[in-house]
C-alpha cells in the first residue's frame, strides 16, 4: 500500500469516528416524560426501557438488582411478540411534576391478561397494583373498562416504577398517562359512542324479535341473536361487559373476547342462508353455510379447553373464512337475481371492512388503536338501519307474494282484481248496506268489444294486453271505497259505493267509457278500448245480487253487434235510449 493510500485511509477513519461522536448524543437522547395537563394523554414514548422475560419467572427485586439485563428503549407503536409463559417488563421514572391532580397509567386494552405495576414503599419493599382480564374487575385498583393504575406524582422527587405485562398473544398497546379530569372528559365522549351503539343494537334486537313472531320470518328470527351476540362481543372487546355484566367472573372475562366472535358466526351463517333463500337456490351452498355454523359452535367449545395462546390462532382463520363465505353468498345470490342481496351486502360491507382492524390486532399485525377498539361499532351502527330496511322490504315482498298465492281463489292473477265470487259477496253487502242506510249506489257491468279489431289492426300480443290496460284504467277511475272485478276475459264489473246523487250515478257509465277512450302512453291513438256498459242503481233496481247480475248481463247480450251506443241503463231497453254517448271507431 502506498503512502498516499494510507493517508486517505487515515482521513476516512477520522471522519467516521467524528461522525459517530457527534451522532452519539442524538442516538441516546430520550423524550422526557412531561406530565402536562394541557396535553393529554401523555405517551410514554421512548422514556422507558423494556425487557422480555422468556421464562416469566423474574421478580421485581431480581429485575431491579440485575444490572446485565438487555434493556432496550420503549418505542411508540411497537408490537412485542408475547406468548404464554413470558412476561414483558418496562421500567420508567416519573419526573417531578405538579401533584395537584391524580395521575393514572392507562393500558387501553381490556383483553390483556395481567398488568402489574410495582413501586417501592418507604421500607424498600415492592408494592404491586394489578389488573387484567384474569383478575376480577371488581378487584382492580380502579374498576374500569381497561387497566387503569394509579401513579404517585411528587413535586419534589422522581418516582421509579416497574411494569410487568402478561399476555398469550402479541402485545402492541401504547402506554399513556392521564389525569383524573382528562379521564372524566374522555369517558363522557366514549360513553356517548357506546350508548349510541348499544341503543341501536338493542332496538334492532327488539324489532327483529317482534318481527320474527308477528311475521313468522326466519330471517328476523336469526338476525335477532346475531345482533345480540355482536353486541356482547363488542361489550367484551371494549371492556363494558367485564365492568358491568360479569365483574366477578375473571375466567369468563378472559374467554369472552375469543369465544363470543365464534358464537356470533353461528346464527350469522344461518341468517345469510335464510335472507337470500339459499335452500331454494342451492342446497349445496346452504349445507356449506350450515357446516360453517356448526364449525363455529365446535370452535367455541374447543377454545375453552385449549391453551390461551392457541385461541386466537384458531378463531382468527375461522372468522376470515366465515366473512369470505358470507361475501361469496351475497354476491352469488345477487348475480342470480335476488332483489335484496345487494342491499344486504351494502349493509354488511362496513362491518366487514372495520372487522379487519380488530382481527389484525388479534393476529399481532397492528398495534392497538381507536379503530381496533371502536371501529366495528361504527361499522355495525351503519349496518343495522340499512339491514333492517332491507329486511322490511324483503318481508313486505314475501307477504305480498304469499297474499297473491293464497288469494288466487279470490283474485284474478293477471290483473290483481277480485273475481266474480268475491264481487258477488260485496254486491250482497252493498245492497244490504244501501237498504239499511237508505242511500243509493251504482253497479256497472263492462264489456270490451273491440279486441278482435285490435288484433286485426295490430297483433295478438296487443289484443292480449288490452284487458290488462283496461283494468288499470278502471282502477284509476274509482275511489278507495269502490270495487273493481274481472268476471271473465273481456268482462269487468264495478261497485260504486253510496251515497250517490242520481246525477252522479247516471254519469258513472259515460265517465268510464270516456276514460278508456283516452290514448295510452307509448301506444297508437287507435289503440284504445271500446266499451259497452250496463249500469244499475242499488238497491233501486233490485235486491237480489244474482238476479241483478243476470239482468245486466242480459242487457249487454241484447245489444246488436253493430250498435254504436256505449252505455245502457237497466230500467230501459237498449234501443230506446238516445242520450248515451256513442263509441268512436
Amino acid at each position: 500500500m502506498s503512502l498516499k493510500q494510507r493517508w486517505y485511509g487515515a482521513w476516512i477513519a477520522v471522519l467516521v469516528a467524528l461522525v459517530c461522536v457527534l451522532m452519539a448524543p442524538l442516538a441516546q437522547a430520550r423524550t422526557v416524560l412531561d406530565l402536562d395537563v394541557t396535553r393529554q394523554p401523555v405517551p410514554l414514548l421512548d422514556w422507558g426501557d423494556e425487557w422480555l422475560d422468556a421464562t416469566g419467572k423474574a421478580t421485581p427485586a431480581n429485575v431491579d438488582a440485575n444490572g446485565v439485563l438487555a434493556w432496550q428503549p420503549t418505542r411508540q407503536g411497537a408490537i412485542y411478540p408475547l406468548t404464554t409463559g413470558q412476561a414483558l417488563w418496562i421500567r420508567f421514572t416519573v419526573p417531578p411534576a405538579p401533584d395537584s391532580e391524580r395521575w393514572y397509567l392507562e393500558v387501553p386494552l381490556s383483553s390483556v391478561n395481567r398488568v402489574s405495576l410495582y413501586t417501592r414503599d418507604n421500607a424498600g419493599a415492592w408494592n404491586e397494583q394489578r389488573a387484567g382480564d384474569t383478575i376480577a374487575v371488581s378487584a382492580w385498583p380502579v374498576p374500569h373498562r381497561h387497566p387503569l393504575l394509579p401513579v404517585i406524582v411528587s413535586a419534589e422527587e422522581p418516582r421509579r416504577y416497574l411494569l410487568r405485562i402478561e399476555n398469550p398473544t402479541a402485545f402492541g398497546v401504547p402506554l399513556n398517562f392521564v389525569s383524573e379530569s382528562h379521564l372524566s372528559r374522555s369517558e363522557q365522549r366514549t360513553s356517548l359512542i357506546l350508548g349510541i351503539y348499544f341503543g341501536l343494537a338493542g332496538l334492532a334486537v327488539m324489532i327483529s324479535a317482534l318481527s320474527a313472531v308477528s311475521l313468522r320470518d326466519s330471517a328476523y328470527a336469526l338476525y335477532a341473536p346475531t345482533v345480540a351476540l355482536m353486541a356482547l362481543t363488542q361489550a367484551s372487546i371494549t371492556g363494558i361487559a367485564g365492568l358491568h355484566l360479569w365483574p366477578d367472573w375473571p375466567v369468563w372475562n378472559d374467554l369472552a373476547p375469543v369465544v363470543l366472535p365464534a358464537l356470533t358466526a353461528v346464527p350469522m351463517m344461518l341468517f345469510v342462508s335464510a335472507v337470500v333463500s339459499m335452500p331454494e337456490r342451492s342446497w349445496r351452498f346452504h349445507r356449506t353455510l350450515q357446516g360453517l355454523a356448526v364449525l363455529g359452535l365446535l370452535l367455541a367449545l374447543v377454545t375453552v379447553l385449549v391453551d390461551s395462546s392457541l385461541r386466537t390462532r384458531l378463531v382468527v382463520p375461522y372468522l376470515l373464512v366465515s366473512q369470505l363465505a358470507m361475501v361469496i353468498a351475497f354476491l352469488w345470490a345477487w348475480r342470480r337475481g335476488d332483489r335484496y342481496a345487494g342491499w344486504v351486502t351494502l349493509g354488511f360491507l362496513p362491518v366487514l371492512l372495520t372487522a379487519a382492524w380488530p382481527i389484525a390486532r388479534a393476529a399481532g399485525l397492528a398495534p392497538s388503536s381507536f379503530m381496533t377498539t371502536y371501529g366495528m361499532q361504527l361499522g355495525i351502527a351503519f349496518e343495522l338501519p340499512v339491514l333492517l330496511v332491507a329486511l322490511m322490504l324483503r318481508s313486505q315482498q314475501r307477504r305480498e307474494h304469499n297474499r297473491r298465492i293464497h288469494g288466487l281463489d279470490r283474485m284474478d292473477p293477471a290483473t290483481g282484481l277480485i273475481n266474480g265470487h268475491v264481487f258477488t259477496e260485496r254486491l250482497v253487502r252493498m245492497i244490504a248496506r244501501s237498504t239499511r242506510l237508505r242511500h243509493q249506489g251504482a253497479m256497472l257491468l263492462i264489456d270490451i268489444v273491440n279486441v278482435e279489431q285490435i288484433q286485426r289492426d295490430f297483433d295478438r300480443r296487443s289484443a292480449e294486453e288490452l284487458p290488462l290496460r283496461v283494468a288499470g284504467r278502471l282502477l284509476s277511475a274509482t275511489r278507495e271505497i269502490d270495487s273493481v272485478a274481472r268476471l271473465s276475459e273481456l268482462r269487468f264489473a264495478m261497485l260504486l259505493e253510496g251515497p250517490l246523487t242520481p246525477e252522479e250515478a247516471v254519469a258513472a257509465g259515460p265517465r268510464v267509457v270516456a276514460r278508456c277512450l283516452m290514448p295510452f302512453k307509448d301506444k297508437s291513438p287507435d289503440w284504445v278500448a271500446q266499451l259497452r256498459v250496463a249500469q244499475a242503481l242499488v238497491p233501486l233496481d233490485g235486491l237480489d245480487a244474482a238476479t241483478l247480475l243476470e239482468r245486466l248481463a242480459g242487457v249487454l247480450a241484447g245489444v246488436p253487434r253493430e250498435s254504436r251506443r256505449a252505455v245502457f241503463s237497466l230500467s230501459e231497453k237498449p234501443e230506446s235510449s238516445s242520450t248515451a254517448p256513442a263509441m268512436t271507431a
